[in-house]
């Protein structure tokens, strides 16, 4: 286990303050190590260097104390969700909080307490070693520069001590963007770079020199440090970061293309690094998301696209529900005369073309055609979406194939049935022998075919059962039209011929001559 780990899990609550102090605190080192290069410059004796150093140090307590109190404000979501409040709202913002938190440090916290201290410091170092007022701006220069240096060792630092805590929360949340203020990846290497040349450089010469030399020699040493950070060891770091940048620049096009639904996409492997690795297994996890999409597009011309998507889906269990939904049956008039002086192939077509026209008004609804069975087929609304309104939408999806086909004779002179029927149906895949089909069975589907089977009977186009009657919403009104005898119920079934309220009896509902002249009294919801 990583040590950040380790007392993350056993301080809880208390690591990130903890952290944050600790990690604050590190300047202190980092104030003693540029102390100890600034003696290479000028011969004091112990005493002087010692009131320095105390100085020094002091002011930086002050300044470090004063980001720390600044920075336990931005931290305070990170600690209430170790606390507990995990709700996503207060989880989004802890995530957001750990994320931001070391540019929120540096660039908010940080800076004005900073600065005051390195200008406060070096006013005190030329007042207790009796310096000229000239010694302020080589003692500004290299403190900035060591200030930088701190600074990005601050953020890196930051960064990898929130690591523990965001890999807590990724478990509870997976964003999937960032949308926060960060410093880029290409300007973290042209920073970090040169200060690192910068800050070597100034080690090297301080460490070098023959000692004394006063001021003006770290001002020169400042100067020229800089001066081969941005001209030398640029090209070095312009050469580095594109070598990092290029290839990752190559990532993310690739995933903007995958997200519009490009799967086509390919990313070119360049290195043989880990960056190329992860390019090329970039590239096979496309592949199985193409592979995927032909797959799904198979089930969808071969399944309803919600059903595909649903069994391909997490959610997709094949033990089966109970489930209350409403059946659609529709089954062609007179199909088998037709058939009989048809040709195959003229069967086929016209039964193609009149499902051209139902299917497209079934989706249109929300409903799913479960099977075709010859000449009809079965419909289901209600699953595997759970439609509240199944029953209105299965009544609305039968006035209009009715009239489609019925009335405006959209599908040639072929003539449908429609019985519909609401009820509770097992819904699961049903099959065996590595063969299986997500379908619904029950009692409720063996009626709604019946009751597509009395609309011969009561010469009517659409039929409903008093199930789906009940449960219709007020748009609807209907005709009631008798009672029929249904196999494995021990009452007759009462039926209903429904439309929407307020559309022509002819238009909503294909309505025959006979059936116009003896009008029965229409229920109303």
């Amino acid at each position: 286990m990583e040590p950040l780990n380790f007392f993350y899990r056993r301080l809880g609550p208390w690591y990130p303050t903890a952290f944050l102090l600790v990690e604050l605190h590190s300047a202190l080192l980092v104030v003693s190590g540029a102390f100890a290069l600034f003696t290479f410059y000028l011969e004091r004796d112990a005493e002087d260097y010692l009131k320095v150093l105390i100085v020094a140090l002091g002011i930086a307590e002050i300044a470090l104390l004063w980001a720390f109190v600044r920075a336990r404000r931005h931290m305070a979501p990170v600690v209430a969700w170790i606390r507990g409040e995990r709700d996503p709202d207060a989880t989004a913002r802890a995530w957001s909080a750990a994320v931001g938190m070391p540019l929120t440090l540096v660039r908010r916290d940080m800076p004005i307490p900073v600065v005051g201290a390195v200008l406060a410091t070096c006013v005190a170092v030329i007042v207790i070693l009796d310096l000229s007022w000239l010694a302020f701006f080589p003692l500004t220069a290299g403190s900035l520069v060591v200030t930088g240096y701190a600074a990005m060792l601050h953020y890196l630092a930051i960064e990898d001590g929130m690591r523990p805590v965001l890999l807590h929360i990724n478990s509870q949340i997976s964003p999937r963007t960032t949308n926060l203020s960060a410093v880029p990846l290409r300007w973290r290497l042209l920073i970090a770079l040169p200060l690192i040349n910068v800050v070597t450089g100034l080690v090297v010469a301080a460490i070098t020199s023959d000692g004394g030399g006063g001021t003006s020699n770290l001002g020169v040493d400042v100067l020229v440090a800089l001066a081969v950070a941005t001209t030398i060891s640029l090209e070095l770091t312009m050469l580095l970061s594109r070598s990092v940048l290029r290839p990752i620049g190559d990532l993310e096009r690739a995933v903007e293309a995958v997200n519009a639904g490009d799967y086509t996409v390919s990313v070119p492997v360049t290195t043989g690094d880990e960056i190329g690795d992860l390019a090329a297994s970039f590239n096979q996890m496309v592949e199985g998301l193409r592979e995927r999409e032909r797959i799904r597009e198979a089930f969808g011309t071969y399944l309803d696209r919600e059903v595909a998507e649903y069994i391909l889906s997490d959610g997709f269990d094949e033990d089966g529900a109970e489930v209350e939904v409403t059946v659609l049956f529709c089954d062609v008039r007179n199909f088998t005369s037709f058939a009989a002086t048809a040709s195959p192939a003229q069967v086929v077509a016209t039964l193609n073309g009149l499902f051209e026209v139902i299917v497209p008004i079934i989706s249109r609804h929300g409903g799913h055609v479960d099977k075709f069975e010859g000449d009809g087929l079965l419909a289901v609304f209600g699953a595997p979406e759970p439609f509240l309104d199944h029953a209105d939408r299965a009544v609305r999806a039968a006035c209009e194939i009715d009239a489609a086909v019925n009335v405006r004779r959209e599908a040639g002179d072929l003539r449908v049935g429609v019985g519909v029927n609401t009820g509770l149906v097992v819904a699961g895949a049903i099959g065996g022998a590595g063969r299986l089909n997500f379908s619904v069975i029950g009692g409720a589907v063996n009626v709604a075919a019946r009751v597509e089977g009395a609309t011969r009977h009561f010469d009517e186009s659409v039929l409903i059962t008093v199930d789906t009657w009940k449960r219709l919403g007020p748009e609807f009104e209907a005709e009631t039209v008798g009672k029929v005898a249904v196999k494995g119920i021990d009452e007759p079934l009462a039926l209903y011929a429904p439309r929407l309220r307020g559309a022509s009896t002819a238009a909503s509902n294909g309505e025959t001559a006979s059936r116009r002249r003896r009008r029965r009294p229409r229920l109303r919801r």
